[in-house]
């Protein structure tokens, strides 16, 4: 097993329209590269591994759980496993 892998070697697919997603992940934790475009939502859903990330580009209105937040470029997120979560894009393209 490799520890390193490329963005291009994850698992990528579309889960939503203007939504792509690259992910990897382990028994606890989950990373993921998604990418969307503006004003696109990641509906609400929910996994068993931690989430977390890094806003690249953009701003995203996340709501996890009862909390809602607008997370902006160069800001962290971190959502618990089990807990249900959605992601809105602004009014541009965003990457996180």
């Amino acid at each position: 097993m490799s520890y390193f892998l490329s963005s291009d070697d994850a698992f990528q697919r579309e889960i939503a329209p203007g939504v792509s997603l690259r992910t990897m992940w382990g028994d606890k934790i989950m990373m993921s590269l998604v990418e969307l475009d503006a004003n696109s939502e990641v509906p609400l859903h929910s996994h068993p591994n931690e989430q977390a990330g890094l806003v690249l580009d953009g701003e995203f209105e996340f709501t996890v759980g009862e909390e809602r937040k607008i997370v902006k470029k160069g800001e962290f997120y971190i959502i618990p496993g089990g807990i249900e979560h959605k992601v809105v894009a602004g009014q541009m393209p965003s990457r996180a």
